[in-house]
């Protein structure tokens, strides 16, 4: 494979929202031409981003890779193992992360010593085992959490949406047409999912009231009806 020593820049933001202007003065400085700078909008989760693919497909032995922290590069730090295997490995370039110079596999002064690579493989493989245990002491202490307040009897969740105090004279306007749903959950200031949910709670609550009417109704008619006739 041809050596070409070039250096490639990465940066990435999470959302369009995001800045990368940090990322970019940092960078700037390494790279020869803006070509050379790849930028992604999309979450660390993964290693399917079009921009990161497409440096990827730019390198070639001796070329090196730059990004301003370990987190742009991303966030799930088993597959950070295998990008940084694969790049310094497979395809013999160099990864640098300028925050952390520790993580910096280049090859000292032109020479053939490893120990840099070393070096940034130890400090990668305990960068990674520190996540994986702060993720599993995370997930613990939420299901300790849980397990605690669910004991006490505490409901979890978000708190449960309640009847609006202009429901019913909204609601009846909906039933008469006068409103559609949307004018109706605008006035009521509710989502749809909530404004159909309470919807069909006030009908459940509605029959149910209307068979407890009848029930006493039919109840008290029969009790008349059942009047013995006085004794002569």
């Amino acid at each position: 494979m041809e050596n070409t020593n070039k250096t490639f820049a990465y940066a990435r933001v999470s959302t369009a929202d995001q800045n990368t202007a940090r990322q970019l003065d940092a960078l700037a400085t390494h790279i020869q031409s803006e070509r050379d700078l790849f930028i992604d909008e999309q979450s660390g989760k993964d290693f399917n981003r079009p921009e990161y693919q497409r440096m990827k497909s730019c390198l070639r032995a001796g070329d090196t890779v730059m990004v301003a922290s370990i987190d742009r590069l991303g966030r799930n730090y088993a597959e950070i193992l295998n990008e940084w295997r694969d790049i310094t490995k497979q395809r013999n370039c160099s990864i640098v992360v300028l925050d952390m110079p520790l993580l910096d596999t280049r090859r000292k002064n032109g020479c053939n010593d490893p120990t840099g690579t070393l070096i940034a493989d130890i400090v990668l493989q305990l960068l990674a085992y520190v996540a994986e245990t702060e993720r599993n002491n995370i997930h613990k202490r939420q299901m300790e959490g849980i397990a605690s307040a669910m004991k006490r009897g505490q409901r979890m969740g978000r708190p449960k949406i309640g009847f609006p105090k202009n429901f019913l004279p909204v609601y009846k306007k909906w039933q008469q047409g006068a409103v559609t749903a949307v004018q109706a959950m605008r006035e009521l200031s509710l989502k749809p999912n909530t404004f159909y949910r309470l919807v069909n709670e006030y009908r459940a609550n509605q029959k149910a009231s209307d068979e407890n009417e009848r029930s006493e109704t039919k109840k008290h008619g029969k009790a008349g009806n059942d009047t013995t006739p006085a004794k002569r």
